[in-house]
């Protein structure tokens, strides 16, 4: 049996081993963010209507509402420039960022993306200020020691230990979407939410997005936003972009479980295999097609869809990227064009204004329109952007699509507008709403 020896500390190097020359490195640049949001609460629906409103008087009015949310942030740039979470920032009406040293800033969101759950703010009035070096996320490795560094409960700047649990976690619901986190067992509580996520060297890794939990704390199983998408979100930030732009694929397409890698004669259950592929897509333009598998992107694996649209979001737009997949067994490398969703055909809002479905704003379907609204990449017609007044009334929803009116089809808004101008009493909407096809009937 292998002996273990049990060495004693040599000198006081050995004993005073600590995490404290990283933290005094990396913690000036970590701030705690308060945020502000007024919200409009209204007691009923049902007040909206004149009629109702002469019953109850001014009670059916909205009354504002003071939301407050407290986070964390990292200073990037010595301008002011720091990273946060969406959900701490991205709708916030007022933004007071506490340094470490407690000097404070009013700040200003320029870019927020609620798929990723990052936002970019600046420090008005900002200068000079401490900022951490970001780290290439894909050289981490499981068992990696890390700190997660924010401002949990409140309580002001913390610092907790532990490693790298896990790469690729792409099960989580973080945002409006699905993300690929780093999954880590340092303690990560409410008010973490956006700080930092640091390597040994001081550099950042991750930003602190989710805690997976049953009773409010921290039960060792946290999430952290990859430091690789956070750079390519500070870099279009910075080109003036305030929406963040993902490669446009055009795919559809699912993990490789045993039972499927099986039916396509791979050996190992891996990659990604392609369902559908949109016409204009650019894998379809580089010869693949449905029922092949995606394996890696620029040599990087991919096992899951999310984890695929990560790796390219991470490259931003502009350039290719080298896929490697596989078709009938035999592997095949392509560069693959990383294009922002096209705008074809053209959208054309409509805002309704007559008597039927006044009140509706809808724009027609395309790759752009549907990246945006969180479409199926296949999907087309018209979809709903607002809905108020009348077609609030009649049931309509933003998200919806619409498939006719009146039993006419109306693949675009044009024939959205046509089929509108109908003078019938009698109305009929076909729709899908979560991929669900429902029909609205209502009379004016």
């Amino acid at each position: 049996m292998p002996v273990t020896v049990t060495q004693v500390p040599e000198g006081q190097a050995q004993i005073q081993l600590s995490f404290a020359p990283v933290v005094r490195q990396t913690a000036p640049a970590v701030v705690s963010i308060y945020a502000r949001r007024v919200v409009a609460e209204q007691q009923s629906p049902f007040f909206n209507d004149p009629f109702f409103n002469q019953l109850f008087g001014n009670r059916g009015q909205a009354t504002p509402r003071v939301q407050n949310a407290l986070g964390s942030g990292v200073i990037l740039q010595s301008d002011g420039i720091v990273v946060s979470n969406y959900h701490v920032v991205g709708e916030a009406d007022d933004i007071r960022v506490v340094l470490n040293d407690r000097r404070e800033f009013a700040a200003d969101v320029i870019l927020a993306d609620e798929e990723s759950d990052l936002a970019i703010l600046r420090l008005r009035g900002a200068s000079d200020l401490p900022a951490i070096q970001i780290a290439d996320s894909d050289r981490i490795e499981v068992g990696d020691l890390v700190l997660a560094i924010g401002n949990p409960f409140g309580v002001g700047q913390t610092v907790s230990s532990g490693i790298v649990s896990a790469l690729a976690r792409s099960g989580i619901a973080v945002g409006s979407g699905r993300g690929y986190f780093i999954q880590t067992d340092a303690a990560i509580n409410p008010g973490n939410s956006g700080g930092a996520l640091v390597d040994m060297q001081g550099h950042l890794v991750g930003i602190n997005s989710a805690i997976l939990t049953r009773s409010g704390g921290s039960n060792g199983i946290g999430f952290a936003i990859p430091a690789n998408l956070v750079s390519q979100v500070v870099a279009q930030a910075e080109s003036g972009e305030t929406h963040f732009q993902r490669p446009w694929m055009g795919v559809t397409g699912q993990a490789v479980d045993a039972a499927l890698a099986e039916a396509l004669g791979l050996g190992l259950p891996q990659g990604v295999a392609i369902t559908a592929l949109h016409p204009d897509s650019p894998l379809a333009e580089a010869g693949l097609r449905a029922g092949d598998v995606v394996l890696a992107v620029d040599g990087d694996p991919v096992n899951a869809p999310q984890e695929m649209m990560f790796r390219l979001a991470a490259r931003g737009i502009g350039g290719t990227a080298r896929l490697s997949w596989v078709r009938a067994g035999e592997r095949q490398e392509s560069d693959v064009a990383l294009i922002a969703p096209p705008e074809s055909p053209e959208r054309n809002r409509l805002t309704v204004r007559g008597v039927a479905l006044r009140g509706l704003v809808a724009e027609t379907i395309n790759p752009a329109v549907a990246a945006e609204r969180g479409l199926d990449p296949q999907a087309s017609g018209v979809v709903v952007v607002e809905a108020d007044d009348i077609a609030a009334r009649a049931g309509l929803a933003p998200g919806d699509i619409l498939l006719s009116v009146n039993r006419q089809p109306v693949p675009d808004t044009a024939a959205l507008d046509r089929a509108l101008r109908d003078p019938s009493r009698y109305w009929e909407v076909e729709l899908l709403r979560d991929g669900r096809r429902s029909l609205l009937r209502f009379r004016l």
